[in-house]
């Protein structure tokens, strides 16, 4: 009876990305079978794994949630009632298993029986023979096979992952995230970087409604929409108000640029946080009844004490109801000023949107480049950290032009780059010489048509850049930036 193991558990057993997994596959280096991993095959893929020590994955997972922002590697129990159902569904692959291993020890009991009565009356070849296979089967019934300590710690590891959390596939897209904690279906997702459609997210609208085709899920969160019987019979489930017991797979929509509606609300300030004297980021904390639905790369308009801008998102949809924007000061921009002047906390602020259509391709797993010219980072920022929740790109390289703001964010692309094998942080220092800073970042890839690239910046230097890009090789259809 053999053990299978889905892709995206393994990533998390293993401590390698889902992109570095695909590579393996498409080469041939690991077998699959309709997205699973025999755990036979897994050993032999990874036989220098230590699957009884996990301190290693556990530190790095430390460091990559300490760079993304998000909770420091929180990993809360389920819900008790959705704890005790993952337990009972263990109890019961158990005694599945204890069943079947009796089943087996009866048949070798017969076995042995039916051996006894074939060797009356036989020839001494027959008997030997019979006695031959009679020693084969107590040799290899006594034997402990060599990975045996391996096969039970990595048995045992994932079945702590599959206690702690459940795998959520989303068909038609092949989306792939993990349910964790008390998260809900839909919370899960967008901290994952899926987009799913929603309106609300408090069981009110019933924007999020999606079709559970296998697996089981629980309501945790009471709603007002009412599903008709029919949905219900159709397996018709509300995502922000469910979460997985087991790995189930949804039908779902995954929302592109045309889906979002501009949205108005009331967010709070929850901080003013000055870089420097240039440039501040101001962090807001959107209602519980009206999250903002946006993509990485997006911006909203702000409104103000009579005053209003709009600025790029710097944040990530999967940071749930906090939104940042960083905001260079200028004279000439009165919502600035009265970012870097009066504007306290929990003072409110108005937000309208969001608009622009420079988001990531979250289908794409070619290697990615960013460029960022001044303050153009904070967009960068978002599409970054959407990159890295989704993992699918095989690297992500940030190249940092610095205006007369500098690198105010250095750290944490430093901190990115210690936590991650497939991150490169270049940044490069304020100076005239725009076009020859990016002459030279074109000369350092000797393949550009692999790679997709996102550039933020003025219009001018946009152009110099995207020219430079096109000409090293770069396909035209590669090349994303913010002039639209």
């Amino acid at each position: 009876m053999s053990h299978f193991i889905p892709l995206s558990r393994v990533t998390k057993l293993v401590g390698i990305s889902r992109h570095a997994l695909q590579v393996m596959i498409r080469d041939g280096v690991l077998d699959t079978f309709d997205g699973m991993v025999k755990l036979e095959e897994l050993l032999r893929a990874f036989p220098d794994v230590k699957w009884e020590d996990d301190a290693e994955l556990k530190r790095v997972t430390e460091i990559k949630e300490k760079a993304f922002g998000k909770r420091v590697f929180e990993r809360a129990l389920p819900d008790k009632e959705v704890l005790a159902a993952r337990l009972i569904e263990l109890g019961n692959e158990y005694a599945s298993v204890k069943a079947l291993v009796m089943h087996y020890s009866n048949v070798l009991s017969w076995l042995d029986e039916k051996i006894d009565e074939i060797e009356e009356g036989q020839s001494e070849e027959t008997k030997h023979a019979l006695h031959m296979v009679r020693s084969f089967i107590v040799r290899h019934l006594e034997e402990v096979p060599p990975d045996e300590a391996k096969v039970q710690a990595l048995i045992a590891q994932e079945r702590m992952l599959k206690i702690m959390s459940a795998n959520v596939t989303i068909q038609p897209s092949g989306h792939e995230f993990f349910v964790e904690g008390n998260d809900t279906l839909l919370d899960a997702a967008l901290r994952a970087g899926v987009s799913l459609e929603y309106g609300c997210s408090n069981g009110n609208c019933g924007d999020c409604k999606a079709r559970l085709v296998s697996g089981e899920v629980q309501k945790v969160r009471a709603h007002d929409y009412v599903l008709s019987q029919a949905e219900k019979d159709a397996g018709v489930i509300l995502l922000c108000s469910c979460v997985a017991v087991n790995d189930v797979v949804i039908e779902a929509s995954v929302a592109g640029v045309s889906d979002i509606q501009e949205q108005q609300l009331t967010a709070k300030v929850q901080s003013v946080e000055v870089f420097n004297s240039d440039v501040a980021a101001l962090h807001l904390m959107a209602p519980r009844s009206q999250r903002l639905r946006f993509l990485a790369g997006q911006s909203v308009r702000l409104s103000a004490c009579g005053e209003s801008g709009q600025y790029a998102i710097a944040s990530c949809p999967c940071e749930e109801r906090h939104i940042e924007m960083q905001i260079k000061r200028n004279p000439d921009d009165a919502f600035a000023e009265l970012l870097f002047g009066s504007l306290k906390k929990n003072n409110d602020v108005d937000l309208q949107g969001p608009y622009g259509e420079l988001v990531l391709d979250d289908e794409s797993e070619r290697p990615i480049i960013f460029v960022a010219l001044g303050t153009g980072f904070s967009p960068i920022k978002s599409l970054i950290q959407h990159a890295m929740s989704l993992d699918n790109a095989e690297s992500l390289d940030l190249h940092w032009l610095a205006d007369e703001s500098g690198h105010y964010q250095d750290n944490l692309c430093r901190a990115w780059t210690d936590a991650l094998d497939n991150f490169n942080y270049s940044p490069h220092g304020h100076t005239a010489d725009i076009e020859g800073v990016l002459a030279g970042i074109v000369k350092t890839y000797s393949d550009l048509n692999r790679y997709d690239v996102y550039a933020v910046g003025s219009q001018e230097m946009l152009k110099i850049a995207k020219q430079l890009f096109l000409e090293s090789g770069l396909e035209p259809q590669h090349w994303l930036d913010s002039t639209g």
